[in-house]
């Protein structure tokens, strides 16, 4: 009876017979197998060796695959390259196996696609670069159902799973056989590992369960990797938190620093100079801060880039857009980001604060201290303007008793005068400017800039006066209407008054000269009282009253011409302008003398009989004039 052990031989073997069983047996010898078959008795135990040789191979080969699979499993506890573990995965496998091709591919968590990310006796690149699409192929069914799927013949696979790309890759590898499992988690699928082969093939249980195995030790790879890689996500995380936070607490001791230097500029009388040093410092670049019409207040470091006609129109747009939001607003520039905060009070516009571009970015923490700079540099300005407006006051009382020119309050004027670094006797400059009356108050405000402490300017019955020290400041009639023009954006009358005598009788002679420019119809235009005072001395300055004059005297003249378009009106000029000779008005014309007779008979004619005569000719001379210098005025 046989119960499954080696039968005992009719006869007791030798010991040459035991070594040749045990050769059999182990497979140590080849021939072993056929030399047992020789032994007496043979045909009873043969059976049994061949059986036990087969599990002894079996054993073996058990043997080297858990070998392989605890060299895996020591290489997973190094894991440091990734991609070179999986590598060595697939190697195993492909050894283990023994497969024409074999190949790992992971899964896309968001596309879900699959990459061939590791290979091992594939010969096209189509295959090594291989991507398959979500449900598709060998491959999209095994992700599906997560378990092992075995074909003898890909080609008569599924049909409605093949792929033309996928179909390619395989044909051009010359693939008949394949075997994939699952890279699984608890909860997921990583991906494939797929062992192929070129003839055709049926895979066995132990094929699919060593090929399990090492699937379950590529998963492990990957989650390896997903998890290091989560935890340095994290440290970097951490690590940018980290640097946030540090920047943030820079900023906050930047922004404890200006706010406390402020302070101190305000406080200790410092004035905008010391907010621009204060920021410049403190944030490492230039800064220029600058008044409601652009003008500069204060500047410290290189602010020429900010002063480029090329910045001007960035810089404006983006202070107008802090003034309506209240915030620091950065702008790009070839440099780097700029910012500009308004210097804003309600309602009111005094400027903004330019800050140039420097070696880091402004973080939100330096935003809010460039606020904080403009609005102190808000109620700077605020300060200043009451306290200017409280001495613009005292300016304007001083100026009216300068020039009514009281005996009795000499004394206490030159004492005021003297307090302001001012002596009566050396402001030998009067202007008298006139702007429209909703605009007077800026003009003033400009005007007083513009004199400084040379001078003062007051306003009299609407009348802007500048009286200034000649020595120190000559403010120019022309340049004065310009200024104020540009500011009021309306018409200007400038007229410059004498330089010499009591103050009281130039500033009479000044407003007679303005009169004039008044009746004359004049709005817009810069003239002097020498101008003006030859006729201010002889006429009345009634608009109504001096036009009547000029029409009677010339009226005639200019409408002979208008109707016949001759030039008697230029004649006359000429001949009032040469003292009556019509030799010398020839000569200044350029017209032979017969021709300036021929035109004084015509005048003869449009004036009558006798206008060359003392008196006619004196009225004629001074409306001639007139008319002339109304015409240069109106045309300054």
């Amino acid at each position: 009876m046989n119960n499954g052990h080696m039968p005992s031989p009719s006869a007791p073997l030798d010991a040459e017979a035991a070594r040749l069983l045990v050769a059999a047996v182990t497979g140590t010898s080849p021939e072993a197998v056929e030399r047992v078959g020789g032994l007496p008795g043979a045909e009873g135990f043969l059976p049994a060796v061949q059986a036990a040789r087969r599990e002894v191979e079996g054993l073996r080969r058990r043997e080297n695959e858990l070998s392989a699979l605890f060299s895996s499993a020591r290489e997973l506890a190094g894991v440091r390259d990734t991609d070179a573990v999986l590598r060595r995965l697939v190697e195993r496998a492909h050894e283990m196996l023994g497969s024409d091709v074999t190949y790992l591919s992971d899964l896309d968590p968001i596309t879900g696609a699959l990459r061939v990310r590791a290979t091992y006796g594939a010969v096209t690149a189509a295959f090594r670069e291989l991507v398959v699409p979500p449900g598709r192929g060998l491959v999209g069914a095994i992700v599906e159902t997560g378990a092992p799927l075995a074909v003898s013949r890909y080609d008569d696979y599924a049909s409605d799973r093949h792929e033309p790309v996928v179909d390619d890759a395989v044909d051009a590898e010359g693939i008949v056989s394949m075997l994939g499992v699952p890279l699984r988690t608890e909860t997921a699928v990583l991906g494939v590992l797929f062992v192929a082969m070129r003839q055709e093939r049926a895979f066995s249980p132990d094929q699919i369960a060593l090929l399990s195995a090492l699937a379950d030790h590529a998963s492990v790879v990957l989650q390896t990797a997903g998890t290091l890689r989560s935890l340095q996500r994290s440290e970097e995380e951490a690590r940018a938190a980290l640097e946030q936070l540090s920047s943030h607490l820079v900023e906050r001791d930047r922004a404890n620093t200006v706010h406390q230097q402020l302070v101190s500029a305000v406080l200790g009388g410092g004035g905008f100079t010391r907010i621009a040093e204060t920021l410049a410092d403190t944030l490492g670049r230039a800064v220029r801060i600058v008044d409601e019409r652009g003008d500069q207040r204060a500047a410290v470091g290189d602010t020429d880039g900010l002063s480029r006609d090329d910045a001007g129109a960035a810089l404006a747009a983006a202070a107008e857009t802090s003034r309506g939001s209240g915030h620091a607003e950065p702008i790009a520039s070839p440099s780097g980001q700029r910012v500009v905060a308004a210097l804003a009070a309600g309602t009111r516009s005094f400027g903004a604060v330019h800050i140039e571009a420097g070696a880091f970015e402004l973080g939100a923490v330096d935003l809010r201290t460039v606020e904080r700079a403009a609005q102190v540099g808000a109620l700077l300005a605020l300060s200043e303007e009451a306290v200017a407006e409280s001495q613009q006051r005292q300016h304007l009382d001083l100026v009216a008793d300068i020039v009514r020119d009281a005996t009795e309050r000499r004394g206490d004027v030159a004492a005021r005068l003297r307090r302001l670094g001012l002596d009566l006797d050396t402001l030998d400059r009067l202007l008298l400017v006139v702007v429209p009356g909703d605009r007077r108050l800026d003009a003033l405000r400009l005007l007083t800039r513009r004199i400084g402490a040379s001078g003062l300017v007051g306003d009299i019955d609407g009348t802007l006066v500048v009286l200034a020290d000649g020595a120190r400041t000559q403010p120019d009639a022309a340049a004065t209407r310009r200024a104020v023009g540009d500011l009021v954006g309306a018409s200007v009358i400038v007229v410059e008054g004498p330089r010499t005598g009591a103050i009281g009788k130039r500033y009479d002679l000044a407003r007679r000269a303005l009169r004039i420019v008044g009746a004359l119809g004049i709005a817009d235009g810069a003239v002097t009282t020498d101008e003006l005072l030859p006729y201010a001395a002889v006429l009345d300055a009634d608009q109504a009253a001096l036009q009547g004059f000029l029409d009677a005297a010339i009226g005639p003249v200019r409408a002979y011409d208008a109707e016949r378009g001759t030039e008697l009106l230029a004649t006359l000029r000429a001949f009032v302008r040469h003292g009556g000779s019509p030799t010398r008005a020839a000569r200044a014309l350029v017209f032979h003398p017969n021709t300036i007779l021929q035109r004084l008979e015509r005048l003869d004619r449009v004036l009558g009989e006798g206008w060359r005569a003392d008196e006619r000719l004196f009225r004629l001379s001074l409306a001639v004039r007139l008319d002339e210098l109304r015409e240069q005025l109106g045309s300054r």
